[in-house]
């Protein structure tokens, strides 16, 4: 290949998927090996016609000993025979794999990328551009299905992600965004971008490049790049597969490594798709209260299986800031739980936790959860009829019904029941006109569709919504005791009663009703 064929194919891959706009600063990182050195002569010539302007940034990871130290002095002077400004710093990969108790790989990239973007943030860039080539894609997406792996992990690397944050301030790329050629701001779905993400975007502009093609570029300038020893190690799990594993699966199929890539583009294209499925039914099945995110259990198990998956791995990465560490096992896990009684969990990376409910999932860190309040109600058997006048017992509740023939001075109707406050018994008791109630009632659970016009209100209001705006936890809307006659629903116990139900003074018998929680 020549460079002009080389230069092209990078330039209009950068320009295809938007990567760099004109005028931009760019931290490109470079380890001084070829691909990264062929990466920063590309964009070095081709950054005067749009303007931008590039910042080096190399890490020197102390693995090595003078091998590192020669390979920090290499980049040192190719920057300054470019003339681009770098910055250089050192850290102890060795002593962080330790404290992480993670792999060397884990540790170096962990501690690159925080490096790559503090850089970034330090001198106004929000482009980090790396040297990865279409054989970093194969290797990883066969690494994927090693480990194991969803539909997620088959599309591998992608031209553009995301810079994610932990609590710490560490950076990472996070899950990628699509791969339509059009910038990355229309292309970002709800559901693309999670919480804790920045501005700032990984961009591989040598994805279309092969390292054979990069070395080849090297020589033909006179680029002496240089060679990391460890590559050759078959301690690192990437490199036994690179060259143990890679080359007799091409003895099994030559062309290995294009069905692989093939494999990638075409789950990209499903991923997408699920994707915006997924994002179209968020706000209908999920909410985030507390920084714990409910899923409707009913609705989600009634989705096909592909919509689950992609919901609940949407609904970790938004709490997490990135699905790191979230494995196809984990989602399955999260996913059985539809189907288990209340009250099963399963822990998940990052120190979260899935819980069932009666009529939902919860999502939230093991220490959020801890802190939200418990229910103060009892689980409903289900529809339960009343005893009116009389008594009527039900597993969890005992409930009293009585008739008043004179109206008491102050009638208790309403009384919000806070959710960080206990259940105050005057909350479980209200009154009403037994003319406009009738005797025939009953209990039961919250329904879709519910509707009912609270006190004080002039229209009648859907329930979901009232629940929404009365702060009420979503676990504990499914156990709240919903008293309805045959026309409609009377009282939400411990908030509010229907406002076409009230005792007036013309009310000449009056219902009281009291719900009392069985020991």
């Amino acid at each position: 290949m020549n460079k002009i064929k080389l230069e092209s194919k990078v330039i209009d891959f950068i320009q295809r998927y938007s990567l760099i706009s004109r005028k931009e600063l760019v931290i490109v990182g470079v380890s001084g090996g070829a691909d990264s050195v062929c990466l920063l002569h590309v964009l070095a010539k081709w950054q005067k016609g749009p303007g931008i302007k590039l910042h080096i940034a190399h890490l020197n990871h102390q693995l090595r000993g003078v091998e590192s130290e020669a390979d920090a002095e290499y980049v040192s002077s190719l920057a300054g025979s470019l003339g681009i400004p770098i910055t250089i710093d050192r850290q102890d990969v060795a002593a962080y794999r330790t404290e992480r108790n993670c792999s060397i790989e884990e540790a170096a990239r962990e501690l690159r990328y925080a490096f790559l973007g503090r850089v970034a943030r330090e001198v106004g860039a929000n482009r980090i551009a790396v040297g990865h080539t279409r054989d970093d894609q194969v290797e990883t997406i066969l690494m994927h299905i090693l480990r194991g792996t969803g539909i997620t992990g088959l599309c591998g690397l992608a031209p553009c992600s995301p810079m994610a944050y932990d609590s710490q301030g560490m950076s990472w790329p996070a899950s990628p965004l699509s791969l339509r050629a059009s910038p990355p701001s229309l292309r970002a779905s709800p559901l693309s971008l999670r919480a804790k993400r920045s501005n700032l975007l990984v961009i591989r502009p040598l994805l279309d490049i092969t390292r054979e093609e990069t070395t080849s570029y090297c020589q033909e300038h006179q680029l002496v790049p240089r060679i990391d020893s460890s590559n050759l190690s078959l301690s690192f799990f990437r490199n036994r597969l690179r060259l143990q594993l890679l080359p007799l699966l091409r003895q099994y199929n030559p062309s290995v490594d294009q069905a692989l890539l093939r494999l990638a583009d075409i789950a990209k294209e499903d991923s997408a798709l699920i994707e915006q499925q997924a994002s179209g039914l968020w706000d209908e099945v999920a909410r985030q209260e507390n920084n714990a995110i409910y899923l409707d259990r009913k609705q989600i198990a009634s989705l096909p299986i592909a919509l689950q998956r992609q919901l609940l791995r949407a609904a970790v990465t938004k709490l997490a800031g990135d699905a790191r560490d979230i494995e196809a096992s984990h989602i399955e896990a999260a996913r059985s739980l539809l189907n288990k009684p209340a009250s099963k969990r399963i822990s998940l990376p990052h120190g979260f936790i899935c819980q069932g409910g009666y009529d939902e999932l919860v999502i939230a860190s093991t220490a959020k959860q801890s802190q939200l309040p418990p229910c103060p109600f009892p689980p409903l058997p289900g529809e339960f009829p009343l005893k009116v006048p009389g008594k009527t017992v039900s597993p969890g509740w005992k409930v009293i019904a009585s008739i008043v023939r004179e109206r008491a001075a102050s009638l208790s109707s309403r009384g919000a029941l806070g959710t960080s406050e206990g259940t105050c018994q005057s909350n479980l008791i209200a009154h009403f006109d037994l003319q406009k109630t009738g005797t025939e009632l009953f209990v039961r659970q919250r329904r879709p569709g519910d509707r009912f016009q609270p006190l004080g209100m002039s229209m009648p209001k859907k329930l979901y919504e009232f629940m929404v705006d009365a702060k009420i936890p979503r676990s504990w809307r499914g156990h709240i005791p919903i008293v309805c006659s045959p026309q409609q629903i009377i009282w939400v116990v411990g908030w509010r009663i229907d406002d076409r139900v009230k005792t007036t003074e013309a009310s000449k018998e009056i219902l009281r009703l009291e719900f009392i929680k069985s020991e």
